[in-house]
């Protein structure tokens, strides 16, 4: 099985330094058509520049591939629409999503300012839903259509320093879950990745030794299976340092308490067996939880559900 994108159109976010460089690199030596997006500004969001993303162009066109500059800010509509505008005038299709752009502006939560945190999720999860919703509507018109979120693992575990980065990343899963769903009869596929790698947002995060085993390169493989024609849809993969590992949202078998134990007391007594994950599943849908808990409590009342 040889996965390529020959005739497809890709628009990467971030894309003209390290790990949305990488995506778009490849993308176009698999045979992508690849807009580059890149607002070009600072780690924390400030000033613009289109040098890096021209650059990126420059070399994907040098190896004889196709590619396009755009220096859309995520965070604008009008802006994105843009984007997605010139895609469509010069190639009439797009196929690929991959929302990488992003910033940081880490502080504990106490010293976080209100500015700190609406910019990071404007970045973050707002970018990823405007650049999504500009596609959307292109994807489901053609009934085909791959999008990859970039989640982290400071949203899936927590991070010290990063309420704001966390909660945006933690978020953009959640948008994720529920369009991969509306996305399904349409052929749209909606994962996300969650990497480790060495970036110029993390290069002053982790000692250098570190650092040298966490190549942005490494996440790209990850991505692109998850934005190919062979992708899954409704996938949280991780990766980093050339390893690879799948985060899956599982739910406890619970407990059902009777009407004398729905109280504090209760929940205290019985919270040892309420988390007890011997017999968990994967929840994949907020249906699935529900049809879950109204069958057990049908059958603690001996009620037959039709």
């Amino acid at each position: 099985m040889t996965i390529r994108f020959d005739n497809q159109v890709a628009i990467v976010t971030g894309a003209g330094n390290g790990l949305g460089k990488c995506h778009a690199l490849e993308l176009a030596r698999l045979g992508a058509k690849v807009v580059v997006n890149d607002f070009g500004g600072a780690r924390d969001g400030s000033g613009g520049s289109s040098e890096a993303a021209e650059q990126v162009v420059a070399e994907i066109q040098a190896a004889g591939g196709e590619a396009i500059a755009n220096g859309a800010d995520v965070s604008s509509p009008e802006q994105v629409d843009a984007m997605v505008k010139q895609a469509m005038d010069t190639w009439g299709r797009i196929d690929v999503l991959i929302n990488n752009a992003g910033i940081l502006r880490d502080k504990s939560f106490v010293k976080m300012t209100q500015d700190d945190w609406d910019k990071v999720i404007a970045v973050h999860l707002t970018g990823s839903e405007i650049c999504t919703r500009a596609v959307w509507p292109i994807m489901r018109e053609q009934g085909y259509g791959r999008i990859v979120m970039t989640t982290s693992t400071s949203g899936l575990y927590g991070n010290f320093g990063q309420a704001n980065y966390g909660a945006a990343k933690m978020a953009v899963a959640g948008l994720m879950n529920t369009l991969c769903i509306e996305g399904e009869k349409y052929d749209i596929k909606v994962n996300c990745i969650a990497p480790t790698a060495a970036t110029r947002m993390t290069e002053d995060l982790m000692p250098p030794e570190v650092l040298a085993m966490l190549e942005p390169k490494e996440i790209t493989p990850a991505v692109l299976f998850l934005c190919s024609n062979k992708a899954p849809t409704h996938r949280i993969v991780l990766a980093g340092a050339g390893c690879y590992a799948m985060v899956r949202l599982m739910e406890s078998e619970g407990v059902y308490l009777d009407e004398d134990e729905r109280n504090v007391d209760g929940v205290a007594a019985h919270f040892e067996q309420i988390g007890n994950m011997d017999n968990a599943r994967e929840i994949l849908a907020g249906g699935d939880h529900v049809t879950k808990i109204l069958t057990k409590a049908a059958q603690a009342k001996g009620i037959k559900l039709g």
